[in-house]
């Protein structure tokens, strides 16, 4: 069997696949090797080269998790004879005949190839599957962050675009790595109170599973940055509150961390702009096709199922911020004068002033964003942003077909 598995970045994809490659070595019917072949990306087009580096790393993990050298001594000589477009395809047949117990392959970053490297990885592996179960590994998993039948793969030598589905149709099945439950964000938190002493109120428990939506990285994230890096809270006799959690979401926003820089740099992308621009400015029509909704669910930045949203609330704030960072940096405003003697938000002074600035500056700020048709929505949501600055936070609610987008404005 051939499989498919996907998930966002940084969801446990690896640690599933290892935690499986294990379970499998353990009950000793299967010889299981995992292999991570990202430094193949190097390589880009060098289908040799790529080849050189898959082969090298897949002996080295077979020797470190099985003991087996039988790759070691071969795949240079095999490389040589069959060429790159033909090495892994017999190497994987060679391998598997010479022990009777079935293989199992489990391959990490096969998204991280691109072009003629990761077409014949895909083609060698098709061409050997009718060798299965005595003559090529009994089960291959491909691990990605898309499913393999949306790759768009320009292949320099054919000056063509082939799918990937074309290219690799033996795929029994597609998995997606899922987020976590209500039930387990809370059994996840719990672990550490077992462990420390530390409680989470209610209130913060629900704040963790409302902001994440259960997606593994941002609970991970909260938790990590509230429990061990925020001075206050890694006082264990100090519960941990619903206002640490968003203070820590906070944080992980401003820093930019890796995985929601990575996210939003997707933004720039047209099919990811298609589905997502609607849904900032509130469009009633629908322009983006079902395979560009796929493609942004794959990617864990929309919700898996209806109505169309945005998968989270971190992912809904970082959005907006993202769409106009340099437009805020040159707003120059004041951030006092919207604030009554109470404290309370003075909305009416507040909406007047926006209405004010943007009959005066619209025509301009707007056609600087990405996302124009958003445009106005985006200005309001950077005005904004740009005041709460000094103290408070925005909640964001956007959805296709509302006719607007909501922003509630909240005072710290």
């Amino acid at each position: 069997m051939c499989a498919d598995l996907h998930a966002p970045r940084q969801t446990g994809k690896t640690s599933a696949l290892l935690a499986l490659r294990d379970l499998l070595n353990a009950e000793d019917a299967y010889r299981c090797v995992y292999v991570n072949i990202e430094g193949g990306q190097a390589a880009r087009e060098d289908v040799e080269q790529v080849m050189r580096t898959i082969l090298g790393e897949l002996a080295s993990w077979a020797r470190s998790t099985l003991g087996d050298e039988f790759l070691d001594d071969i795949w240079p000589d095999i490389l040589a004879k069959y060429g790159p477009h033909g090495a892994l395809r017999e190497a994987l047949t060679r391998w598997t005949e010479a022990n009777s117990k079935p293989l199992v392959l489990l391959i990490d970053e096969i998204d991280a190839l691109i072009g003629d490297s990761l077409l014949s990885v895909l083609r060698q592996l098709r061409a050997g599957y009718v060798r299965r179960p005595a003559g090529f590994p009994q089960s291959v998993v491909l691990c990605g962050v898309r499913d393999v039948r949306d790759y768009r793969i320009h292949s320099t030598a054919e000056n063509a675009l082939i799918a990937g589905g074309s290219a690799f149709n033996i795929k029994a099945r597609s998995l997606r790595l899922g987020d976590f439950s209500s039930d387990e964000v809370r059994e996840l938190l719990e672990q550490h109170t077992e462990e420390t002493g530390q409680a989470f109120t209610a209130d913060a428990l629900e704040t963790v599973w409302t902001q994440t939506q259960g997606q593994p990285y941002l609970v991970n994230a909260l938790a990590d940055e509230t429990c061990f890096h925020d001075g206050d809270t890694t006082d264990r006799l100090r519960p941990i509150t619903a206002a640490d959690i968003l203070e820590a979401q906070e944080q992980l926003i401003l820093r930019r961390e890796t995985h929601l820089d990575q996210l939003a740099d997707k933004l720039k992308e047209e099919r990811v702009r298609r589905v997502v621009e609607p849904l900032l400015s509130g469009a009633e029509e629908r322009r983006f096709i079902d395979r560009d909704l796929e493609y942004i669910r794959d990617l864990g930045l929309v919700a898996q199922d209806l109505p169309y949203r945005i998968a989270n609330p971190i992912y809904a704030e970082v959005v907006p911020r993202e769409l106009t960072w340099v437009v805020q940096g040159e707003f120059e405003q004041e951030t006092a004068w919207y604030v009554n003697a109470d404290g309370s938000l003075n909305v009416v002074e507040l909406m007047a002033e926006f209405q004010t600035f943007f009959r005066e500056h619209s025509e301009h700020w707007v056609t600087r964003f990405q996302y124009q048709e958003a445009g106005p929505q985006l200005l309001l949501q950077a005005f904004l942003q740009r005041i709460v600055n000094s103290g408070g936070r925005i909640e964001r609610e956007y959805g296709l077909g509302r006719g607007r987008t909501a922003d509630a404005q909240n005072r710290d």
